[in-house]
């Protein structure tokens, strides 16, 4: 566990900020210390770093807060995109070192104005800022999420984890039992209840999500024991598809 003090030593932010990130809910330390100092762990550094790359996107605090407390949020999209961000912006710093190079040149055509160009810059963070935050999913998400206090969210996230805990429970049974497809009925309607409409395209996304070997599954796995995410998946990929086909099935029957 580290201190406020020591997260600032290590990470460059000021103390300052790293206070205003708790208060308004966007990196609440894992717990505190007997005198009421905040202390953080591993999983704060590691939200802090996607919080300072999301910045590097270009995103206010608010929608940040919004999309890391989205339990579709994949860290991994997220790397790629801010990645490829990156990757941009060095291409552009090139360019422009190259042209204040040339500039020392008196023959160096001043009516070159390319590097200045930040046209696929932007074209590429409008494009990761749509995908973040123009779903119907997240707009949803935002309205239901910016009432709720640290302690609601918090809540939630237990229930929604306890539904993963029963789930864990049935791994000796098959993935399309009936006990594992209610359990994943109800963690379908959960997610839409408190927070956007879960549709069956979206659930199945989320399901990919949970065994795909990223911070969903360590994060399933270490609350509802090795494997549930895996199977927790697998029962999700089973109820998407028999949906699917009772769907396809009813709409045949209507056809004839």
């Amino acid at each position: 566990m580290m201190t406020v003090h020591q997260v600032s030593e290590l990470t460059g932010v000021s103390i300052r900020t790293l206070q205003y990130y708790d208060k308004i809910g966007l990196l609440p330390p894992a717990s505190h210390s007997e005198a009421g100092y905040r202390l953080y762990d591993d999983n704060d550094l590691a939200r802090l770093q996607e919080v300072l790359l999301f910045k590097e996107l270009e995103f206010p605090l608010k929608e940040i807060i919004a999309i890391l407390n989205d339990p579709s949020h994949s860290k991994e999209k997220a790397l790629e995109q801010q990645t490829e961000l990156l990757k941009l912006k060095k291409e552009h710093l090139e360019g422009l070192i190259r042209l204040a190079e040339r500039l020392s040149d008196p023959h160096t055509d001043t009516a070159d104005f390319s590097a200045f160009d930040t046209k696929k810059l932007d074209e590429y963070t409008a494009q990761a800022k749509a995908y973040w935050g123009g779903t119907n999913e997240y707009k949803e998400f935002e309205g239901r999420d910016k009432d709720r206090s640290d302690s609601d969210r918090r809540q939630l996230a237990e229930q929604m984890m306890d539904i993963f805990v029963r789930i864990g429970k049935h791994k000796s049974l098959s993935p399309g039992s009936c006990e594992v497809q209610e359990l994943a009925a109800e963690l379908q309607s959960f997610i839409t209840e408190h927070y956007y409409h879960c549709s069956d395209k979206v659930f199945e996304g989320l399901g990919k999500m949970y065994g795909a070997g990223g911070d969903f599954t360590h994060n399933i796995n270490t609350a509802a024991g090795d494997g549930t995410a895996e199977f927790a998946s697998k029962a999700i990929e089973i109820y998407c598809r028999n949906r699917a086909d009772t769907k396809q099935y009813s709409e045949n029957g209507k056809e004839e």
